[in-house]
Order: structure tokens, then sequence, then C-alpha cells
């Protein structure tokens, strides 16, 4: 959802407004802090008539603490909670919604450079496109038990501390998959990345997977 702050790549998430509902995270390409979900709901009744509760003591009054309808907690599952909204307001209000574009195209960018550094590389496969922020791909160097290798990959590039990639399965065989969300990620993070993975998917190959 968060693509459309871009000029360049609204187009991409063209129709979104027709939807009965979205749902993102303000926590990655916003930048804002853990934790910071967000629903957009076309008909709040919905809402209303799914979580609202008809109890005594949540009451609304005209006056006083109780005073106004509908409550946060009207709509949603929480009774209680933490003004989650404060700092998603708070980073618009100080950086505006294009500076927010401005790192959907950065981090865009930054996905495309390794994307490209992938198809480049003799022993690394792309697996899907990458119309945004994420890469999906692996090392293959045409031997045996990839998924394994991959999944073993992942690990030592995590435990390493200079990357954080995940995994996930893509037409039935293991992905290594890179999200670029991260306003200071450089393209020399983005080369690194893709060194590391050939690096370890060679070091995994001359010992056991384990």
């Amino acid at each position: 959802a968060l693509a459309a702050a871009s000029p360049a790549r609204r187009e991409l998430v063209a129709g979104i407004g027709e939807a009965d509902s979205v749902a993102f995270d303000f926590h990655k390409w916003a930048q804002v802090q853990y934790d910071s979900g967000c629903i957009l709901v076309r008909d709040r009744q919905l809402m209303l008539d799914a979580f609202a509760q008809d109890a005594s003591y949540l009451t609304t009054t005209a006056r006083g603490l109780s005073g106004g309808a509908p409550w946060p907690c009207d709509m949603g599952p929480d009774l209680s909670r933490g003004f989650r909204a404060l700092k998603v307001w708070m980073t618009i209000e100080a950086y505006g919604t294009a500076a927010l574009g401005g790192i959907v195209d950065d981090c865009c960018a930054l996905a495309a450079r390794l994307a490209a550094s992938v198809d480049a590389a003799p022993r690394l496969k792309r697996l899907a496109p990458v119309p945004l922020n994420i890469v999906c791909f692996r090392y293959d160097d045409g031997g045996a038990e990839l998924d394994a290798l991959n999944a073993a990959i992942a690990a030592d590039i995590q435990e390493s501390g200079r990357y954080v990639i995940s995994t996930t399965t893509i037409d039935g065989v293991r992905a290594l998959r890179a999200a670029i969300v991260n306003h200071r990620t450089r393209a020399a993070d983005i080369d690194g990345l893709a060194a590391a993975v050939s690096a370890a998917g060679d070091a995994r190959r001359r010992e056991p997977i384990g």
C-alpha cells in the first residue's frame, strides 16, 4: 500500500481504493518503530458489528471519561492499547509523504540493483520478478539438496550479523528473500549481500550441510 507514496510506482497499486479493506505495516517502509500495523476499512459499521461490546461497565455517556462514541476498542479486539497512531502521525508530520515516497523509490532501486547482481552471479538464480522492494533468489550450482543448502546459507548469513534475510518457498523450492525497507541501506550493502550468499554457498559445498 505504501508504494502509493511514490508517484513513479503508484500505478502498481492502482485500484487499491476499491478494496473493502487494506492492511499494511508502518514499521517497515514508513520507518516507524515496531509495532505499527494499520488497517483501512471502507465500512466502519462492519468493525463495530464485529467488536463492539454491550457491557454495563463500557457504556458511553454524553460527558466525562466515557464520553463520545464509538470508542477505539469498539473497532478491534483490544480493550486497552497504547497510542500507536501518535508515532505514525509524528513521522508524517515531520517528514511528509514526499520523503516517504523517496524512501520507497530508493529501496526499489536497491532491490533492482540486487536483482541485477543475482542475475550476473554464476551460482545465484533469481526466482521471481522484482516490481518493488523484494528479491527472491537462491544459490544454485546445479548440485543436490539445494533446498537444505539454501536454508543453511540463510542461517549462516543471519548468524554472521552482517545481513538479515529470510526464506520462503516459490514454485515448490526454497528461496532466499531480501526485503529492502531501511532508509540507511546503501549500494555497498546490496553488493555485499550478493557476494556473501555466493561465498556462503561455496563454503557449504566444501563441508556437510548442518
